[in-house]
């Protein structure tokens, strides 16, 4: 009887420590995913362009795929890769974060100077072009899934960057559960964006009531602007994160700590100006220093993508960089 109540004993405390190691894990997790917000929400906000000019009946079927391809970046490729480089080199993982910042930074101010300046894009003209559906679904998704994996790699260098706990199976299972929620929330919010004009369509074409049917019709109206909307919070999320990794990671090395300390200085003073939402305040004014210093050196690296690295990358494969 002893020997049971001995076993019992252990088998409680084994359950309080697994209890603890889950509570753990979603606590990490949740502080992971908050600091990549601003990747998750551009990458919500990139991918419903990579359905449209398709029939709505292959819309789901293609951010299946997608969402898949998703997945396997995250826990097939990044997820072991950057286990064993913060094993193996973990003084790389701050230099990987900044230059993912800088690629986020580029990302950014791109949008900005197509938006301000357009023209046309001739590689996706030659993509509509293309006589062969099942060919351009494929180039879609192959597309979308490449784009993901640049977004997915910084959001799941960012987790681990978060992580705080020295075990290693604590790091690897949290930065699996933040890859899968994080897919699971942006191709969920992404299916949801791109039906939602099929939706209203359908209510503002059989429901029975009249408001039911301006709601639909609401719907409709609503989806352009909204997705205009994700855009532009996209860009300036990118702006934003971007360039607080890169003056995050100048000060961690200490290559130049002045720009991060100054404007969290500023932050602070902004903040003890308005007592009654001095965390708001302080959030807010970092983040626009953060995302104004990403413009800058998001402009600054536009030739040097176009010029340099283009060519370069032309020059090494034979094939032209496809457009994000």
């Amino acid at each position: 009887m002893s020997g049971l109540l001995a076993l019992l004993d252990d088998v409680a405390a084994i359950a309080k420590v697994a209890a603890a190691s889950v509570d753990d894990i979603a606590a990490a997790a949740t502080k992971a995913g908050a600091k990549a917000a601003g990747v998750v929400i551009d990458d919500a906000a990139v991918t419903p362009k990579y359905v449209h000019g398709f029939s709505a009946d292959r819309e789901l079927p293609i951010i299946w795929r997608i969402a898949l391809g998703s997945v396997k970046n995250k826990l097939v490729v990044l997820l072991p890769a950057l286990m064993a480089l913060n094993y193996l080199l973990p003084a790389a993982i701050t230099p990987l974060l900044m230059l993912g910042g800088a690629y986020l930074c580029f990302e950014g101010a791109e949008k900005v100077f197509h938006s301000l300046f357009p023209h046309a894009d001739h590689a996706v003209e030659r993509d509509i072009d293309t006589a062969d559906p099942a060919h351009l679904e494929e180039e879609k998704i192959t597309g979308a899934i490449k784009t993901d994996f640049i977004l997915s790699a910084e959001i799941m260098t960012i987790a681990l960057a978060t992580v705080e706990s020295p075990s290693l199976w604590m790091q690897a299972v949290t930065l699996a559960v933040v890859g899968v929620l994080i897919t699971a929330a942006v191709y969920g919010a992404v299916a949801l964006i791109v039906k939602m004009d099929d939706i209203g369509l359908h209510m503002a074409a059989n429901r029975k009531t009249a408001p039911a049917r301006a709601f639909g019709r609401g719907l409709v109206v609503a989806m352009p602007r909204l997705m205009a909307f994700l855009s532009i919070v996209g860009t300036a999320a990118m702006l934003w994160v971007g360039g607080s990794i890169v003056l995050h990671g100048l000060e961690v090395t200490h290559l130049w700590a002045w720009p991060y300390e100054t404007i969290h200085h500023i932050a602070e003073a902004a903040a003890h100006a308005v007592p009654a939402a001095q965390g708001f305040v302080m959030w807010a004014v970092q983040a626009g220093i953060d995302g104004v210093f990403g413009l800058v050196l998001g402009i600054l690296l536009i030739p040097v993508a176009t010029r340099v690295i283009g060519p370069l990358w032309v020059a090494v494969t034979g094939k032209e960089k496809a457009a994000h």
